[in-house]
């Protein structure tokens, strides 16, 4: 195994808790290697805190990465990057196809990253220089966010794998546990080109959590479920990128005393439709079926047939409001605030309950400067991913459909007399369904006009037009 000929640059393939930070370190600690950290993360130029880097600023990265890419080719001896799934989608495929870059593949054990994330999660801190300052915090273990940790680590892992294969090029895989050993080191920075050895480590950052696993857990039982629900994966060929798998169906949540499955879109509210279905088993929203592993969907599957499976949609822009109004000025997202801010120089309140110099223009500006972002986000110009809140609802219907049909597709201002077709299929009478009226201080309603449906169908015509919807009115 070689490097390419004539390379110029390398970049880390990894994850969070992967060791990458580890692995970085050792790398700095050759002459004539440097590791420039996360360079292309939204959040950031490398690491925390960091808006400049190489002479390129954070906005002039945003607008085109290029630019810090150069500037990473041009640096003096042979530098490098680490590069996670969810970094600048529009460097990948360039940084692939380049025969220049080497590709080092950083894997884990994805048990072990998960914990390690939820513990990091916890305490909040992420690099371990002096075991004085060691933080430490027993999480508990989720089956349906260990197979999704799981499902999107394979998901970038099989992409890259792709990539390989058809631009024509080979990898260095390098483990977790060989981060820190020097022979594998050594051996790495050879395949890179590099005349360059080290004799020792670097001693500037510790492993974190060395404890077992049982030690870290609360529920440690529950890993055998979460084991369970992964269909033909085998941990320890983490490597070699196993099999692809179907789809996740873990969001559907289904009725006990009628073969009636709801699947979710994501950005939506979903506490009426989850009541109406309470409501029909006579219990609670939070007894309904779900959580279900490919087996487990199956069975429900098998045991109900004839079922009806449907799912809801909103309009575009009313959706697009509502995850402005929870993850932007509630600021549960706070890289995409950040990024906001920065590009469109908008005010953001800190909650939905904004003080008063926050007034309906500010509200119209940042919604209109959000509705820009979706615009350029889903058409692959931002160096933020697309997030199933507020991806095409039209994308993911086809994505739930690929792992079973979806009967019908029913639109949320329609619903009180749509349940009747869904009680007529089902061969009984269902609820009345009734939407709650929800009073919120930011209203879409209070900054309609004719600008902001542009910019909603500039953002999500496709979806206008697949789900038949027109122009935005106040219910």
């Amino acid at each position: 195994m070689t490097a390419p000929h004539e390379v110029t640059y390398f970049v880390v393939l990894a994850e969070m808790r992967t060791g990458s930070n580890l692995l970085e370190s050792n790398l700095n600690e050759f002459e004539g290697l440097t590791c420039l950290g996360e360079v292309f993360n939204p959040a950031f130029m490398g690491h925390q805190g960091c808006d400049e880097l190489l002479g390129i600023s954070q906005a002039q990265r945003d607008t085109n990465p290029l630019f810090l890419l150069d500037a990473i080719r041009q640096h003096d001896g042979l530098a490098g990057f680490r590069y996670f799934h969810d970094h600048d989608p529009r460097i990948l495929n360039t940084i692939m196809e380049d025969p220049r870059c080497a590709k080092i593949v950083l894997t884990r054990n994805p048990l072990d990253s998960y914990v390690s994330l939820k513990i990091a999660q916890t305490t909040q801190q992420w690099k371990l220089g002096d075991v004085k300052t060691k933080r430490s915090a027993q999480v508990t273990f989720d089956p349906v966010e260990f197979e999704h940790h799981v499902t999107q680590l394979q998901a970038f892992q099989l992409r890259i794998q792709r990539m390989l294969q058809t631009f024509g090029q080979s990898a260095f895989y390098i483990a977790y546990d060989d981060a820190n050993d020097l022979a594998v080191l050594n051996g790495l920075a050879k395949w890179l080109g590099s005349p360059a050895r080290i004799d020792k480590t670097s001693d500037k950052l510790k492993r974190q959590n060395p404890e077992p696993l049982e030690q870290k857990l609360t529920n440690f039982h529950a890993v055998r479920e979460g084991m369970a629900r992964l269909d033909r994966f085998n941990l320890s060929r983490t490597p070699s990128f196993d099999p692809a798998r179907g789809g996740m169906v873990w969001a559907y949540r289904a009725c006990r005393n009628v073969a009636l499955a709801y699947a979710p879109l994501a950005g939506g509210d979903d506490t009426d439709v989850l009541d109406w279905m309470a409501a029909i088993d006579d219990t609670t929203r939070d007894t309904l079926l779900g959580a279900f592993s490919p087996d487990s969907w199956q069975e429900w599957l098998r045991a109900n047939s004839g079922h009806i499976s449907f799912t809801v949609t909103r309009h575009p822009l009313d959706r697009a409001h509502e995850v402005y109004r929870r993850q932007v000025l509630q600021g549960a997202r706070k890289n995409l605030c950040q990024f906001l801010i920065r590009t469109y120089d908008i005010t953001l309140p800190q909650n939905d309950s904004p003080p008063g110099d926050y007034s309906p223009a500010d509200h119209k500006r940042g919604f209109a400067a959000f509705l820009r972002f979706l615009h350029a986000n889903l058409n692959g110009q931002t160096g933020m991913t697309t997030h199933p809140a507020w991806a095409l609802q039209s994308d993911l219907i086809a994505d739930i459909a690929a792992r079973g049909p979806i009967r019908h597709v029913l639109r949320d201002d329609r619903l009180e007399n749509s349940v009747h077709l869904l009680g007529q299929t089902c061969g009984r009478a269902l609820p009345e369904f009734r939407a709650a009226r929800r009073r919120h201080k930011l209203t879409l309603a209070n900054i309609y006009d004719p600008e902001i449906e542009a910019l909603g169908r500039a953002a999500y015509g496709e979806d206008y037009a697949r789900l038949g919807y027109g122009d935005w009115r106040a219910p």
